[in-house]
């Protein structure tokens, strides 16, 4: 008798997405996550609206972070760059053929940022948006030596089945993975760097982490040290990750939701490049020993509190596409 065969999403991606741009958190107290990631972490404020706030970093991105008011953590939306408008709509329309719901049909989008995009749900409920022709920004002198990050270098999602949440963004938005840490974690590209969405096996959907490249190894440490001054150790690490070979350091922000500095992330070369099934063991964890094992205390943090995401702003009857969890059931972490 033969296994069934796993659902397609699409024969050919949606839509190619070349970069991360920002990710929107929603949070209690937006205020006191603002005042930590503009006077601790090193972003900056570009706007502000009564709840809301946008922060960036030296990049030429308008912002990196999005802060909005929730009762609980959650993640508001995570924003790709596509090339121009016209790769928008022809997206919109190939969602329309597949089914997949969109929360903003194509055009311009009324956010901080500007552009012309369009914003789907995933089948876990997260909002995703695509969009073109955001306002220009200068990328900013990394300032010598403070410690500012860069970017986004990406954002770790934790997801009731990895294998179906992979094969969307691979076969959806037109990902590329790059490894495996056995069938716990898959690490997912869309340009050069080795991954910007890492998507984690868990009990609930929710974030696990967002993380913000530094400019170098030397920027890397002096973050850590500014944060050591403002009285905030680590959570984990220092250390170095053995996929990406990412240089990681993990700390939580007022919300309880977890912020992480990285460096030296790995560059691949499409045309070199094999994927692999990394095992989960401590030297490739931390390939320099020193940060031992992830505490109970930042597994909690990661593990995050369950999220419907904009499930029940879907149009009635689409059930069906969500992923079948009851995340409203008590589980522990």
């Amino acid at each position: 008798m033969t296994s069934p065969q796993p659902m397609r999403y699409a024969d050919e991606p949606v839509v190619a997405v070349r970069a991360l741009r920002s990710v929107s958190l929603a949070v209690p107290d937006p205020a006191a996550s603002r005042d930590f990631y503009h006077e601790v972490w090193g972003l900056s404020t570009v706007e502000a609206d009564d709840d809301r706030f946008w922060l960036r970093a030296t990049g030429t991105e308008h912002h990196v972070l999005r802060l909005v008011r929730n009762e609980q953590n959650a993640l508001d939306r995570i924003a790709f760059a596509v090339s121009t408008p016209r790769e928008v709509d022809d997206a919109a329309r190939r969602l329309d053929r597949l089914g997949i719901p969109m929360l903003r049909t194509p055009g311009p989008l009324d956010d901080a940022g500007g552009g012309y995009g369009l914003q789907l749900v995933d089948p876990e409920g997260r909002c995703i948006e695509l969009s073109a022709d955001t306002f220009a920004v200068t990328a900013e002198e990394p300032a010598g030596r403070r410690a500012i990050p860069r970017k986004i270098a990406h954002v770790v999602l934790n997801t009731t089945d990895i294998e179906s949440m992979t094969r969307f963004f691979v076969e959806v938005l037109g990902m590329r993975i790059s490894d495996w840490s056995e069938r716990q974690m898959s690490f997912l590209r869309c340009n050069s760097d080795h991954h910007v969405i890492a998507l984690n096996q868990a009990q609930w959907p929710s974030i696990n982490h967002v993380a913000y490249e530094m400019n170098s190894l030397d920027h890397f440490m002096r973050g850590i040290g500014s944060l050591h001054r403002h009285g905030i150790a680590p959570k984990w690490g220092p250390g170095r990750h053995g996929p990406g070979d990412n240089t990681f350091s993990y700390f939580t922000d007022p919300a309880n939701l977890v912020c992480e500095y990285t460096s030296e992330v790995a560059q691949i070369d499409e045309d070199a490049w094999l994927c692999r099934t990394w095992r989960r063991t401590p030297e490739l964890s931390d390939q320099w020993g020193f940060a031992g094992p992830p505490t109970t205390t930042v597994r909690s943090a990661m593990a995050g509190v369950a999220d419907r995401g904009h499930r029940d702003l879907v149009i009635a009857g689409r059930d069906d596409y969500f992923l079948g969890i009851d995340i409203d059931a008590p589980v522990g972490v």
